[in-house]
């Protein structure tokens, strides 16, 4: 036990700053780091390989018949089958790629114009609380599948329908975190900026905004996630070509191994636009959590 004070008066410097002798210096505890921080790479890459080499083993085994659990080697030439364009009408991979994305982040640029200002005025204003959240807070837990037929009689079966249901999907947890950000600046900020004459409008820009973009962004990670899980659902109106369209297609004719390829294709997707917003994070507010 004494070792380990001495230990911690030694990484303390306040305690040789004091100029207090050993039996009247104060007792210090060690600084430790915030839970959960720390490298994760490591133990996500062991992760990643402990599911691989089981999904392997069980496939390799027939744990479970192939037309359950295609093993790594088949999703691997369904992917090579897929790129090459030799599989459902001939489209290669590419294309599904470009189809996708260009609806996903279309509906989600879209969501961001109007959502971000949406729910900052939301937050700022009762009056447009009073209008807008009773409409977003209605529709917001409904599953896109819910209104995807009215969306369909109202726009039809082209890329506007896919591209609001999308952006349906990414709209209201962008304009609920805004909302939610807009908390974020405390009375002292908006009583400085007050008391040097600042105007309603350079309040709201100046210190609510930037108070408000930590949840904004987390609302942005959010809706990429949404607008990927809604992908499906809008590819399922008339579409021809799509990751969506693809998976759906190939449950069809009971191509598990395309089903998974095409999962594994979202996923990877998906993932890299939320390591893009992480990057993002750090850059625009690398004070959150400091």
């Amino acid at each position: 036990m004494n070792a380990r004070r001495e230990e911690w008066r030694a990484a303390d410097p306040r305690v040789e700053q004091s100029g207090a002798t050993r039996e009247e210096r104060p007792r210090f505890a060690r600084i430790r780091a915030m839970p959960g921080e720390g490298p994760t790479a490591l133990i996500s890459a062991v992760t990643v390989a402990l599911v691989i080499a089981i999904w392997w083993l069980a496939s390799g085994r027939a744990w479970v018949p192939p037309l359950f659990l295609p093993s790594p080697a088949a999703v691997l030439g369904a992917f090579n089958d897929a790129w090459h364009g030799r599989i459902q009408g001939g489209l290669p991979l590419v294309d599904h790629l470009i189809a996708s994305t260009t609806r996903v982040l279309g509906a989600f640029a879209l969501a961001v114009i109007i959502g971000i200002p949406a729910g900052i005025l939301m937050g700022v204003s009762r009056i447009a609380r009073a209008v807008l959240d009773p409409l977003v807070e209605f529709y917001r837990p409904l599953p896109p599948l819910a209104y995807l037929p009215l969306v369909v009689i109202w726009f039809g079966i082209d890329e506007t329908a896919k591209i609001i249901v999308i952006f349906l999907a990414c709209f209201a947890p962008i304009a609920m975190s805004a909302r939610a950000g807009t908390r974020g600046a405390t009375v002292e900020q908006i009583h400085a900026a007050q008391s040097m004459g600042a105007t309603r409008w350079q309040l709201v820009w100046h210190v609510i905004v930037p108070a408000a973009l930590p949840d904004i962004l987390v609302g942005l990670r959010i809706a990429v996630g949404f607008g990927w899980t809604t992908l499906v659902a809008a590819e399922m109106v008339a579409a021809t070509s799509g990751l969506g369209q693809m998976v759906l297609n190939a449950s069809s004719f009971l191509r598990t191994d395309v089903v998974i390829m095409g999962i594994v294709s979202i996923g990877a997707i998906a993932w890299i636009f939320d390591f893009a917003m992480r990057l993002l994070e750090r850059k625009l507010v690398p004070w959150k959590g400091k």
